[in-house]
Parts: C-alpha cells; structure tokens; sequence
C-alpha cells in the first residue's frame, strides 16, 4: 500500500509539475487493483469487437473502435445515454467539426471491473488536481476503445492529425496490448511544441496523462514487424472534461 501511495503520489506531481506524466505498469497495476480492477484478461478481450472507424477524412481504414461517455462525481461513476463524439476543427482539424456516431461500449465492458477501476482513479487523480475554484460538481468523461491496425503496405496511425490537443481538461491513455508490432513512440510537447519527452509503451497498462491545457501530444504510426501475421496496437483513452 505504501508503494501504491507512493507512485500515486509521483504520478500527480509530475502532472501538477509538468502537465504530463508517464506510467509504467509496475506502477499502476497496484494502483488500479486498489480501485477494485480484476480480471484484466476478459476486459482486453473486448478489444477484438470493435466497429470500424468510417469518419477518417485521410480515408484510411486502419482504426476500429467503440465510444461511451460518462459522468463522475464525488458519488462515483453514472453511465449517460449513448451521444456523438465531437471535436471542434480547432482542436481536429482532420477529423472535427462533425458529430461521429461510433458504436457504443458494449455493456458488459462499460460495467466491467476494470474499467470502473480506471475511471474511478482518473475520477480521484483529476479532481485532485483540479483547483477548487474550478472543480466541477461533475466530469464530463469519455471513453474510446481503440485499436490501431497496421497492413505491410499501409501503416497504422494511432493520431493522424498529428501533434494535438483534445479540447477537454485532462487525458488517459492506458495501453491493452501491442501485437507484432514497431514504433507507436508518444511525444509530448509544451504549447510551443517544444519537445519535452518521447517514450513509448510497451507493457500492457503502461501510461501517459496529460493536462490537455498545458501541453500536446501525439503518437507516431506503427508497422507490423512480421507482415504475415496480424498486427495492432489496443489502447484505452479516457477524456475529462468539466460539464
């Protein structure tokens, strides 16, 4: 439990300090357990039932993914009635500026003990660091299931629209699993885009938060290392926003 306290403890200081933090999964296995996680296996597993992403402008089809939004507060975690995902074209110039209906979250993987665990950590992390005097009575979250398939003549692009910012306040990207597949390197830049770090994860429940106000980021495109054989990159990208 000290150890849990400890990286807990890390993980919000390097955000308060530099608007990012990078997670590794020693870390923040113990901590989600504490938030209830169990079952990692079957809520990976979903992964591999998810709808094509039909709103690329490039028009590539090499992302799959499901959507739910929530709202959090200091009584937990409410599940909203399914909506469109939108970003203003400030923010995507890509793929913004249009209400994306994506496939929603099957039920079973919204309620699944995983999953509450992560969006009860974010819950307690970004309120946390979130001033008083702009903490909201309740978070707008979102949660987006992506998988990111890389072809031998065509690559995976985890962000297409390149370096960005969301337009939301605070950012999780947890990392499901990386199969037979290279690169998908993470940056992190502040609002000059000044580079500030690169890392890349690896480890399934490996992570990067970020303070979407303070800083971009971006994840390069991935190849397949054995191009005969299925190639991908699953992650979970939780968003949250003060309604």
């Amino acid at each position: 439990m000290e150890n849990m306290q400890t990286d807990l403890a890390t993980i919000a200081q390097s955000l308060h300090d530099t608007g990012f933090a990078q997670a590794r999964a020693a870390e923040m296995s113990p901590i989600l357990a504490a938030e209830g996680l169990t079952d990692w296996p079957s809520f990976a597993e979903s992964w591999n039932d998810l709808g094509l992403d039909r709103f690329m402008a490039d028009g590539g089809r090499y992302r799959r993914r499901r959507f739910a939004a929530f709202g959090a507060d200091a009584a937990g975690i409410t599940r909203k009635p399914h909506q469109p995902h939108y970003q203003s074209r400030d923010y995507n110039a890509l793929n913004g500026g249009i209400e994306r209906w994506f496939e929603p979250v099957a039920d079973a993987t919204a309620d699944h003990p995983a999953l509450q665990a992560v969006l009860g950590f974010c819950n307690r992390l970004f309120t946390g660091l979130t001033a008083p005097d702009l903490r909201p009575q309740r978070w707008h979250v979102e949660t987006h299931q992506f998988r990111i398939e890389a072809q031998p003549d065509a690559l995976g692009q985890p962000t297409p629209e390149g370096l960005h910012r969301d337009g939301v306040d605070w950012v999780l990207v947890l990392l499901v699993r990386r199969q037979n597949v290279a690169e998908g390197e993470t940056s992190i830049t502040n609002l000059e885009k000044q580079l500030m770090s690169r890392f890349t994860l690896v480890e399934p429940l490996d992570a990067a938060l970020v303070d979407d106000s303070r800083v971009y980021h971006g994840v390069t495109p991935v190849r397949p290392l054995d191009p005969a054989q299925p190639a991908f990159r699953d992650v979970l990208v939780v968003t949250f926003r003060r309604e």
